[in-house]
């Protein structure tokens, strides 16, 4: 590879997709097993195939990458630990990780692992790199919500940087969307994915608008551009797709870097939503919503074979450059040199006197370049040898032959190395809940302005409303929470300076950028956005220096209630939850702003509130969860948080002391979420 541009990064969702990747001239790829992956639904390698997929990879000299980027449960630990070690031990080359407790669990096991940090952690700003290079992780795999200024301001940190820059979109930023979970149990987070997303939704009650599906991503034309910006990796989405996907995306980026002009119509036709967008990168985000219809169907199904050509070939891994030894009465000797510096020597049979027609150095020439079936390309020979001396063309047919299969497995053992494990020692203490305490979520100020310290013991208060609504709650019990989505990032925590000279002392942490704000002197309070949901997690961020951690909403009350380690933890116990976070708004898009009645509308005519934010909306789920009336059955808890969204005052009153002073009454329309249901 050319260090002077950045790698491509070919997905592998099965073996055929991997050659596929390999054979077209990608410089790593990255794929999943069959647990620990955020794509469940591709076919994956099991254990026996995971190591021949490493040693292929190498086999081409190109990089492993395993996903490992979902969040598990603590009845999963020891299953993902010998993962781990069988994964080292194949020679994976890095480890994409999601949760914070399994790349701490990683590094207990394999201290050299080269950790990245998966799209899922929703990394998106300076501040959000700088703190996973602190936690251990190598690369960070930026947020496909980002703009070109924006992945410029963080690839000038000098941390290792990978973009996506062709395939699906997702609608909901990475990471925070619990949507295909709330309704039916199969996780994003999980590597489950429904994509409910891909189905009916709208604005103005159009059953045949699609108002959460985007286009496919595709920044293809403008990757000489990018490779000028610092970008590590440049990652190809498509872990469910066919290996001609991937041939195609992986041909494109290369001819791109090249200079030539990438073959845009047959990345269409290998798959598209009514054609592509750049809309993220280039800030515009205009003309971002498609979907699949029946002309991209079409144009795939006549456009396959020619895109099963572009499997058809090899690329060369390496230059091998031969030195032949034929002397009498000695066994012929081969001598292979790769490029990358591996060798192998192999003998054959003595050589014969020659009848005829001695050997020639054209004709060994000619034998040995016939290296179309390999990974390599013929360098030159070199041949010492006597006179009136003759050898088959069998013989040094079958000399090549061996001496390739000699580099081969030199080369692989070279890439593999030697990883050095230790055993996991599973060792948590219980967690000892001392009382539970109540928190108060606001959004507005009318819900504001009715509150006073009796109600709650915390009050967790948005940003945006501190610097602009008068506040007659104690600044020490009040926890700032700022944009779930980060943009001017200075701007945010130059307000955070300037509130916690004014007093405030408490911030809650949807995103690990936040942790920042530990320097200026915060308690740090973890939110629901860190997707936590075991107790590694929980220890690793007590080490990071939080002080209590809102357990994730996916994960099952009975889990919670088991959890161990010694910080504070709480779940949210009533409101409508955030399922989505959304870059481009789905009703602005439909019907424009003027007619705006912030709600979408799905295909079973559920009707989902948004939240009009100034750089981003939320989706809230339809039903409100609640819990008044199971309080006992949260055992584990030291605090409790009441999630108010769209609430008016008066119910935002009534909720509030039904939790206090707890209540029998189970109101109609509301939804236990996942803590009785879990997720798969």
């Amino acid at each position: 590879m050319n260090k002077n541009r950045p790698e491509i990064l070919a997905p592998a969702g099965s073996m055929e997709a991997l050659e596929a990747a390999l054979s077209c001239g990608a410089d790593a790829v990255y794929a999943g097993g069959k647990a620990f992956s955020a794509r469940q639904n591709a076919s994956n390698f099991d254990s026996g195939e995971l190591e021949k997929a490493v040693e292929l990879a190498h086999l081409y000299g190109a990089q492993f990458h395993l996903t490992v980027n979902t969040i598990i449960f603590d009845s999963q630990l020891e299953e993902f630990a010998e993962f781990i070690s069988y994964a080292a031990k194949c020679g994976v080359d890095a480890f994409i990780v999601q949760d914070i407790g399994a790349a701490s669990i990683i590094r207990e096991i394999f201290p050299e692992a080269v950790l990245h940090a998966s799209t899922q952690m929703t990394i998106h700003s300076v501040y959000g790199a700088e703190k996973a290079a602190e936690m251990g992780f190598k690369r960070v795999v930026l947020s496909r919500e980002m703009s070109k200024e924006d992945i410029k301001a963080v690839c000038d940190t000098g941390i290792e940087t990978e973009i996506f820059v062709h395939g699906a979109l997702c609608m909901c930023v990475s990471g925070q969307c619990y949507l295909s979970a709330v309704i039916g149990e199969r996780s994003a987070n999980r590597g489950l994915c429904a994509q409910p997303c891909r189905l009916p939704f709208s604005a103005s009650g159009n059953p045949d608008v699609y108002s959460l599906s985007l286009k496919d991503l595709s920044l293809v034309k403008k990757l000489e551009d990018i490779a000028l910006m610092g970008i590590s990796s440049l990652k190809i989405e498509g872990r469910m797709k066919r290996p001609e996907y991937v041939a195609a995306a992986v041909t494109a980026c290369k001819k791109a870097l090249e200079g030539e002009k990438p073959d845009m119509d047959m990345l269409r036709a290998a798959f598209s939503r009514n054609g592509f967008t750049d809309g993220y990168f280039t800030g515009k985000r205009e003309n971002m919503f498609g979907r699949r219809d029946r002309d991209d169907v079409l144009n795939t199904r006549n456009s396959i074979q020619d895109l099963k050509q572009l499997c058809r070939h090899k690329q060369k891994a390496a230059d091998l450059c031969f030195e032949m030894s034929i002397k009498e009465n000695q066994p012929v000797r081969l001598t292979a040199l790769s490029s990358d510096g591996c060798r192998a020597e192999v003998l054959g049979e003595a050589p014969e006197r020659a009848v005829k027609k001695p050997v020639s150095h054209e004709f060994l020439e000619r034998q040995l370049s016939k290296l179309g079936d390999t990974v390599y390309s013929y360098g030159g020979i070199k041949v010492d040898m006597d006179s009136d001396l003759t050898i088959s063309a069998k013989a040094v047919n079958e000399l090549r032959r061996k001496a390739c299969e000699e580099i081969d497995r030199n080369r692989i053992a070279k890439a593999k190395g030697s990883a050095l494990t230790h055993p996991f020692l599973c060792s948590i203490q219980e967690h000892s809940c001392c009382g539970r305490q109540l928190r108060i979520r606001v959004e507005n100020e009318d819900q504001l302005c009715l509150l006073n310290e009796s109600f709650a013991d915390s009050f967790i208060i948005p940003l945006r409303l501190l610097k602009s609504c008068k506040i007659n709650l104690p600044k020490e019990k009040i926890i700032i929470e700022p944009p779930r989505f980060i943009i001017n990032e200075k701007n945010i925590f130059a307000a955070l300076k300037e509130l916690y000279h004014e007093g405030y002392s408490h911030l809650l942490c949807g995103n690990i950028a936040y942790f920042k704000a530990y320097e200026y002197g915060y308690s740090l309070h973890g939110d629901f956005g860190l997707n936590i949901t075991n107790s590694y997690s929980l220890k690793a961020l007590k080490n990071i220096g939080l002080e209590d951690v809102t357990i994730s909403f996916e994960t099952k009350l009975s889990y919670v209630n088991k959890l161990g380690g010694n910080i504070k933890r709480g779940i949210i116990a009533y409101g409508k939850l955030p399922v989505m976070i959304n870059r481009c708004c789905p009703v602005k898009n439909e019907i424009g702003c003027g007619k705006c009645r912030k709600q979408l509308q799905d295909r079973t005519g559920r009707t989902y509130k948004i939240l009009c934010r100034q750089n981003y909306v939320e989706l809230l789920n339809p039903q409100t969860l609640y819990m008044a009336d199971r309080l006992d059955d949260i055992k584990n808890a030291d605090f409790i948080t009441l999630y108010f969204t769209d609430e008016k005052p008066k119910e935002v009153i009534a909720a509030a002391k039904m939790y206090k002073y707890g209540s029998d009454v189970r109101p109609e329309e509301i939804t236990r979420g996942l803590y009785y249901r879990g997720i798969k």
